[in-house]
């Protein structure tokens, strides 16, 4: 007679270099670079597992697909999920290790109550690297402008510079356009762009992001974005709050910019913007306070396929 074997749960805390992964019910806990040949090396152990993996940045993506090709259950996890996780069950000390193990300890507890990962579509994943690679084209005219600015000699070469640059994003603005559409996301993306401040780079961004997992809560979905706030607290001492960071960096840089450009307007943002440096906010963490704010509106609006109504929302800010 055949022995039924219990599926191995692993939990995995990703880092740039490295992976630390736990398996429930083991004591130690493995460390593996974060490469191919180790990761496969290491999943070969494995014919039958469930692996949850913490979804911090794009550092996760190999571990995750080369789980995937072993035909690996994989479930990503938020670190809004494992901080609050690990709050519930008394685990105030953070490290990469105890990471990993409150993971495979969500893991086994919780997978009924998880959905397994699916792959994003080939449009996605291109939608979100054209997205990023417009922000280094952006950015790269902008340097190259300067430094042959004021320079007479240099005048025609930087017209020159100029019109290559616009003609690449005109078409990598045309491809974006084009995957938009064919992703169905376009009336998304309309409704995104209404809210004060975003623009269509960063309409598009939040609608990416929306679609890049399932969030049940915008707050969730801000930890996704890397806006969540980290506290480190014990007893009577509180720490200083800083932003996790977690998610790719993009993310915040559209939002930060959205968030200078509702606080330019006349209306809601700009009097919430003043009220915090009414109350010693430094001008920056206003700015990310704002950030926030956003995110959590384009969330409900998607979640919600509402449009977005600044009476509204400074209705629900009075009251």
């Amino acid at each position: 007679m055949a022995i039924k074997t219990e599926r191995v749960m692993l939990g995995v805390d990703v880092s740039r270099g490295w992976l630390d992964i736990h398996q429930d019910g083991e004591e130690t806990v493995e460390r593996v670079v974060n490469e191919r040949r180790a990761i496969d090396t290491f999943l070969m152990r494995f014919r039958d597992a469930a692996i949850a993996v913490d979804a911090t940045n794009t550092y996760h993506d190999l571990v995750v697909e080369r789980a995937l090709k072993r035909r690996l259950v994989v479930y990503l996890v938020s670190g809004y999920q494992i901080r609050h996780y690990g709050n519930a069950v008394g685990q105030r000390m953070r490290t990469d290790p105890i990471d990993a193990r409150l993971i495979s300890r969500f893991l086994a507890r919780e997978i009924d109550r998880l959905k397994p990962y699916e792959p994003k579509s080939p449009q996605h994943v291109l939608l979100w690297r054209l997205i990023k690679r417009r922000a280094t084209l952006v950015q790269g005219r902008q340097k190259v402008q300067q430094s042959l600015s004021g320079v007479r000699e240099l005048r025609t070469e930087a017209k020159r510079v100029g019109k290559t640059f616009a003609r690449t994003l005109a078409t990598v603005d045309r491809r974006i356009a084009e995957l938009v559409k064919s992703l169905g996301w376009q009336v998304e993306v309309t409704r995104v762009e209404g809210i004060s401040g975003v623009g269509p780079q960063t309409a598009k961004a939040l609608v990416a992001a929306y679609h890049s997992g399932t969030f049940i809560h915008h707050d969730p979905f801000i930890a996704y974005l890397g806006l969540d706030v980290r506290a480190k607290d014990s007893g009577k001492f509180r720490g200083q709050r800083k932003l996790t960071k977690h998610g790719d960096g993009e993310y915040r840089r559209l939002l930060f910019c959205a968030a200078m450009a509702a606080c330019r307007m006349p209306g809601y943002f700009s009097e919430r913007y003043q009220a915090l440096l009414a109350r010693g906010l430094h001008s920056t963490a206003a700015y990310v306070v704002i950030a926030r704010k956003l995110a959590a509106i384009a969330f409900n609006l998607l979640r919600k396929e509402v449009d977005f109504d600044p009476a509204r929302l400074t209705a629900n800010a009075v009251g």
